[in-house]
């Protein structure tokens, strides 16, 4: 079983940095099987995808010499966008983490703009949290 929860913690934090991973569909394929408990589930999943946004907020940090590299995970374009975003609306953008795109610019742009961590990680693992919360309820419905 420790397997199982590894894999999840393993998707969801690849999942939150420059690799092309959907958590989502493992923690729904893990719902749909009966395996797990949805709880743990969750908090597995939360933790694992928050962790890997405090990669981009690291990266954040050294984003003058990092983002000239061809594997920086946000486009100049994306950054910039995400950067006036950021700047409009504050922290609170950070609960929109789980945001597709947007959200890895987020946190990057949270890590460049030298949020403390502490604030960082409560809103990007409450809006984590939300998002595994609506898969897991509708995975739980769907496959009762």
């Amino acid at each position: 079983m420790a397997a199982l929860y590894g894999a999840l913690f393993l998707s969801a934090f690849l999942a939150a940095t420059i690799l092309p991973v959907s958590s989502e569909v493992v923690l729904a394929g893990m719902i749909a099987s009966g395996r797990g408990d949805p709880g743990l589930l969750l908090a597995v999943a939360t933790i694992g995808n928050t962790l890997g946004s405090v990669v981009n907020w690291i990266l954040g940090r050294g984003i003058d010499t990092l983002r000239t590299r061809r594997w920086f995970p946000v486009s100049p374009e994306r950054y910039e966008q995400a950067s006036r975003t950021f700047r409009r609306f504050g922290e609170w953008t950070l609960l929109f983490a789980w945001l597709p795109f947007a959200g890895d610019a987020f946190t990057i742009a949270a890590g460049a703009a030298r949020v403390n961590l502490g604030v960082f990680v409560a809103l990007v693992a409450v809006g984590k949290a939300a998002r595994y919360a609506a898969v897991i309820a509708g995975g739980l419905w769907a496959f009762a």
